[in-house]
């Protein structure tokens, strides 16, 4: 079992920054690729960026340049820098984990791009 809680949304401006955490705990020793994906209203979930235990990266064309994945091993946590933010980047953010098993997700966190 792997528990994933993520934190840090709120309400910013356009072309401001926010970074979003995602705390991992339970057996995160099974968890080989870590993602953060997004779900605006009325609209199906998305992937947005996603990090493997070997460190590679990828990132959705429409946040590639703004938005940064990354991870503490040490604190168990994987973050979401995101710079240059839009309206359009409007949405609930959920950190998903990947074990061999099956996929685990967070319970979302709220990201308001307005102003």
């Amino acid at each position: 079992q792997v528990q994933l809680v993520e934190s840090g949304g709120g309400l910013v401006q356009p072309g401001g920054s926010l970074r979003l955490s995602c705390a991992a705990s339970g057996s995160r020793f099974s968890i080989y690729v870590m993602g953060w994906y997004r779900q605006a209203p009325g609209k199906h979930r998305e992937w947005v960026a996603t990090l493997t235990s070997g460190g590679t990266t990828n990132y959705a064309d429409s946040v590639k340049g703004r938005f940064t994945i990354s991870r503490d091993n040490a604190n168990n946590t994987v973050y979401l820098q995101m710079s240059s933010l839009k309206p359009e980047d409007t949405a609930v953010y959920y950190c998903k984990a990947q074990t061999v098993d099956r996929p685990y997700w967070g319970q979302g966190t709220q990201v308001t791009v307005s102003s």
